[in-house]
């Protein structure tokens, strides 16, 4: 991707935040809209957000609460390739905090998603399809998390690669394959400096 690409795209996840904030909003407030009580490992919104024209999946979850943990939760991105019913692929995730602000992004153990696994260069090759256009649970939303996608592009690319290589070399207990081994969860992370 281009240089100026990848401006504009911080351009656009600065301008999302900045238009949330105005309302005194963050992603976090947004994607919880209308939701009286929020409950660790629980999908959000509900049903996940689907965009049928690019195969895009995005949900968002928290797990319990750890004394003096910063990450509140994180965003799990997809891509379906062949529409809702058809395999589905796990991209990498964005942890946030409580206020929405990205912390990481980091990939996950096959076990953890238990999604339809593709090697390194076949999930590179999905990643600009990470394209949300859909009104809920936030226009605003959606637009931040595909303007991380495409900003990130290069830094996401190079962790799904080194899933792989992590994944390769890890010895996991005999009789387990290393992409079910509940030992490794995350398998790499890039984290992100405070803007």
């Amino acid at each position: 991707m281009a240089e100026d690409g990848k401006a504009l795209a911080l351009r656009e996840i600065a301008l999302c935040e900045t238009v949330l904030a105005k309302g005194g909003l963050n992603v976090l407030s947004e994607t919880f809209r209308g939701v009286a009580d929020i409950t660790a490992w629980e999908h959000y919104p509900p049903g996940d957000v689907f965009d049928p024209a690019s195969g895009a999946q995005w949900y968002y979850h928290s797990h319990p609460a750890d004394a003096g943990e910063t990450e509140h939760g994180h965003f799990h991105c997809f891509v379906r390739p062949q529409g809702p019913e058809g395999p589905i692929h796990h991209l990498a995730a964005v942890g946030v905090d409580a206020y929405g602000g990205m912390l990481r992004l980091f990939t996950v153990n096959q076990w953890v998603v238990g999604d339809d696994w593709l090697d390194a260069e076949a999930t590179v090759a999905l990643l600009p399809r990470f394209d949300i256009q859909m009104p809920q649970p936030s226009y605003l939303v959606n637009r931040w998390l595909t303007a991380i996608f495409t900003a990130y592009e290069a830094e996401i690319a190079e962790l799904i690669h080194k899933r792989d290589r992590a994944l390769a070399s890890h010895r996991p207990p005999e009789g387990v394959e290393a992409r079910q081994d509940r030992a490794l969860e995350v398998v790499s992370e890039l984290v992100i400096p405070p803007r």
